[in-house]
């Protein structure tokens, strides 16, 4: 191979590694967006935030069209400003709590039915807590030197550490530099009467904007629809609609209808043009009735679906009817 070769070769090679890799601009624009929102300094132009609105709607700054879960993670991030604490809470009646009366072996079973890491404490109720227990401090605890047993008796007011009490009217970004600041990751919601409305992990901060968040120890939530032996049906809102469709034979969405609507959730929120509370019923034009399970204010988790066979006769009728009009 001559020089000239060689040096042509060298210079192909530190072109290549000038290119910028693949959504490096994204990455960037991201972790700059992150900082502002943190408030923290950057080096960031005043257009940032107009400039990433821009991107949601077409391409990032050099020309390359968004990923959809790019997209998606951008405005999260936008939007996660105007997030208060109740929009994200987990509510009081799905809290996994120890009592402080709660033997070793009740808050070992609790930990590995619940899958959580941390766990309030309280006393008789949720409304007299008294800080949080953390599976590392029990861990810790049980860990021996070689003995087979723990040296002193468990006591869970030894391994009991702070919560952090916040409105349901407190900025979840306010949580969020609050949690960042004190290092204590788990707050308790507490309403005007001193009572506890829910709880906030930072787990659940971070997952309103980079989606759900599953780890080697979550476990499978089993299939999106179950039909029940009294004939309805259990449903995950994420189901896609076409697996109902399919179930059920009925068509649930018009063809020519949005097409954004994707799941069962989102035909719900179609139909009444907002997220329904936990136990609405909500009527479908075909005669299905969609009891709402389990929601928070700002997505539906679980539904029931009611009336299934009378509306799938009642579709077969209208369907004889219309050949015996047509002949």
């Amino acid at each position: 191979m001559s020089d000239a070769q060689k040096i042509s070769d060298r210079t192909d090679t530190a072109s290549l590694a000038d290119e910028p890799k693949p959504r490096a601009s994204f990455a960037r624009r991201l972790q700059t967006l992150w900082r502002n929102v943190l408030g923290a300094p950057s080096a960031s132009d005043p257009t940032l935030l107009e400039s990433l609105e821009e991107a949601l709607e077409g391409r990032d700054e050099e020309g390359r069209a968004l990923a959809p879960e790019e997209r998606h993670m951008l405005a999260n991030i936008l939007s996660f400003g105007e997030l208060r604490v109740d929009d994200v809470m987990v509510p009081r009646a799905d809290v996994v709590a120890v009592e402080e009366s709660d033997t070793l072996e009740e808050i070992l079973r609790l930990y590995r039915e619940s899958t959580h890491s941390r766990m309030p404490i309280y006393r008789e109720t949720l409304d007299d807590p008294l800080g949080m227990v953390h599976i590392k401090d029990v861990v810790t605890y049980l860990a021996t030197d070689g003995t087979g047993a723990p040296r002193d008796p468990f006591s869970l007011k030894a391994v009991r550490r702070e919560v952090l009490f916040v409105p349901p009217s407190m900025p979840a970004l306010d949580l969020l530099l609050k949690m960042q600041a004190t290092h204590i990751h788990l707050a308790l919601v507490i309403d005007e009467y001193g009572g506890t409305d829910g709880l906030v992990t930072i787990e659940n901060l971070v997952e309103e904007i980079v989606g759900d968040i599953e780890d080697e120890h979550d476990t499978d939530q089993g299939p999106l629809l179950v039909k029940r032996d009294d004939g309805t049906i259990d449903a995950d809102a994420r189901a896609p609609i076409e697996e109902l469709e399919d179930m059920i034979g009925l068509k649930l969405v018009d063809e020519e209808g949005d097409d954004d609507i994707e799941t069962l959730g989102g035909l719900v929120f179609s139909l009444v043009g907002r997220v329904p509370v936990r136990g609405e019923l909500i009527k479908h034009p075909l005669g299905l009735e969609f009891e709402v399970k389990d929601a928070d204010p700002r997505r539906i988790k679980k539904l029931r679906i009611h009336k299934v066979e009378a509306a799938a006769s009642s579709d077969e009728d209208g369907t004889d009817d219309d050949k015996r009009a047509a002949s």
